[in-house]
């Protein structure tokens, strides 16, 4: 009887199995859409200047010296690249030339530094502007020892923020003798 009963179980499971439906193809798959390329995203603008300029970022580069005929000159820039800012001794003159590269279109350059601030009267030159100091310009020494960093401003020229390093004030001592 147990027999019969497990037969009966069998046969009705392979008859409800035989009772499926057949299967269909799948469905075609949608053809592909166009979908646009995004629109480039805008590059960030600069983050706002703070109304302090000793919190402003440093300007990328750094200075080097070494010496020429006539004194010694203290360069600012990337390496491999024209110099940002440079200062030359002029020592049979009595004089150091500061010069800032770029497309001048302003008659004037502003220096500031923790100690001082002063608007230079420069000249056009060859790759920017130029303004000559006397070799014991007050303003020179406070390039030097301004805490951290200096600004260069004005001429039409972008804003330099320079470190105050010893080549600057080397460039100093070699001119004052």
């Amino acid at each position: 009887m147990r027999l019969l009963s497990v037969f009966a179980s069998l046969s009705i499971a392979t008859l409800v199995a035989g009772c499926v439906a057949p299967s269909q193809p799948p469905p075609r798959p949608a053809p592909p859409v166009a979908v646009p390329a995004p629109a480039p995203t805008p590059a960030p603008a600069p983050p706002p200047r703070s109304a302090d300029w000793r919190d402003w970022p440093p300007t990328p580069g750094n200075w080097s010296w070494r010496p020429e005929g006539q004194g010694s000159v203290a360069t600012f820039g990337l390496p491999g690249q024209a110099p940002e800012l440079t200062l030359r001794c002029d020592r049979s003159r009595s004089r150091i030339l500061l010069s800032r590269r770029g497309q001048l279109s302003a008659p004037t350059l502003i220096v500031r530094t923790t100690s001082q601030a002063r608007t230079l009267a420069v000249t056009a030159a060859t790759t920017g502007a130029s303004a000559e100091l006397g070799v014991r310009d007050a303003l020179v020494d406070a390039m030097g020892y301004s805490r951290g960093r200096f600004v260069i401003e004005g001429g039409g020229m972008p804003i330099l923020v320079a470190p105050a390093w010893a080549e600057i004030l080397r460039v100093a001592e070699d001119c004052r003798g």
